[in-house]
């Protein structure tokens, strides 16, 4: 089940990005040969029209491969130069480039969405699911099904105050303020240190999880905010990384796919979770002034509009190249370094 969620993520991910770049493609005029799942040997292949779809070995990524992109290409001249992606004016060649990360944002944005939308997210309401024997809150008769509505006085709206008001009263008795059946009590416990946690009180009681929906308004705003969350967090650490106030844990496809599979064991919503952030992180990736990488392609754009004429075409796809290559090289890197994590774990 790992390995097919993990196709699954990979899949969505790559075809929606390379979809935006298609899209755009075609919206501009641009005659597009082919859409690619993966690299390396084509496995199958159809044609429709004048594009062909291929599913390609190595499932590292996708491509699209249009017109004009390389000025040496084999029958170019066959192809009317309004139809050629160099033959375009510099704003749609932009459009082209930026529509596959811009694609990979609209779909953390959807599968956040859709998270709090319709598969709901598990929210621990501050109301007594478990008491563990034992404990003193069983000492002190809390009953699965009690609303912790104050501590020592202080009104409670969420689990994690009741957490967090516990977790500080190690050894010191405080009152709960609760509602059973319609009736308010005061219950009086004393958290004992947690074993694990030494100095961290602990009850020994758990909370009431309920799984809730937002509606589709409220969710498409969530999911926005959700994206944008993950986007500054990536930037952030990126920052860190590169002033040396903190590293940069980047992960390969296997490190990626342990971590769907750990998704897929808690449920359904978390792997749409995870294939929100990956989206988010995908489209930030891309981004990046990296030679073969989208953000590399808008640099050579932006020097085209500032010089007033484009780079040399053979020039930059020998950067390209160069860049691909390295890039390929780094992905094996980390994967061998994700499989000697997986294999010490």
């Amino acid at each position: 089940m790992t390995v097919i969620w993990t196709i699954a993520v990979f899949a969505l991910l790559i075809v929606i990005h390379e979809l935006g770049h298609f899209w755009a493609a075609k919206r501009s005029g641009v005659l597009v040969h082919e859409f690619a799942l993966g690299f390396g040997p084509r496995l199958a292949f159809v044609r429709r029209g004048e594009t062909e779809y291929s599913l390609r070995l190595l499932p590292l990524g996708g491509f699209v491969r249009m017109a004009g992109m390389q000025p040496d290409e084999e029958g170019l001249e066959d192809v009317p130069p309004e139809r050629r992606f160099l033959g375009r004016p510099l704003g749609d060649r932009v459009k082209i480039i930026a529509a596959g990360p811009l694609m990979n944002v609209a779909l953390a944005i959807v599968l956040f969405a859709l998270v709090f939308a319709v598969i709901g997210v598990p929210v621990a309401r501050p109301v007594v699911g478990e008491v563990v024997p034992g404990y003193p809150a069983a000492e002190a008769g809390l009953q699965p099904g009690d609303r912790i509505v104050a501590i020592d006085g202080r009104p409670v709206e969420s689990w994690d105050q009741v957490v967090a008001a516990i977790r500080e009263a190690a050894g010191r008795p405080v009152q709960l303020t609760i509602q059973r059946q319609g009736r308010e009590l005061a219950v009086q416990v004393t958290p004992r240190s947690d074993p694990r946690r030494p100095g961290t009180g602990v009850v020994g009681i758990r909370p009431l999880v309920e799984t809730v929906r937002t509606g589709v308004v409220e969710a498409v705003s969530r999911g926005a905010q959700a994206t944008w969350q993950v986007a500054a967090g990536f930037v952030t650490a990126l920052v860190h990384m590169l002033t040396g106030r903190g590293g940069f844990d980047v992960i390969g496809p296997v490190g990626i796919g342990q971590q769907i599979g750990e998704a897929a064991q808690v449920g359904l919503s978390q792997v749409v979770l995870l294939a929100a952030i990956l989206s988010a992180n995908l489209a930030l990736v891309n981004l990046l002034p990296v030679p073969a990488l989208d953000g590399g392609r808008l640099v050579f754009l932006v020097v085209e509009a500032v010089r007033g004429r484009p780079v040399d075409p053979e020039q930059e796809n020998l950067i390209h190249f160069v860049g691909f290559a390295l890039l390929m090289l780094l992905a094996i890197v980390i994967t061998y370094r994700d499989l000697l994590r997986l294999n010490a774990s």
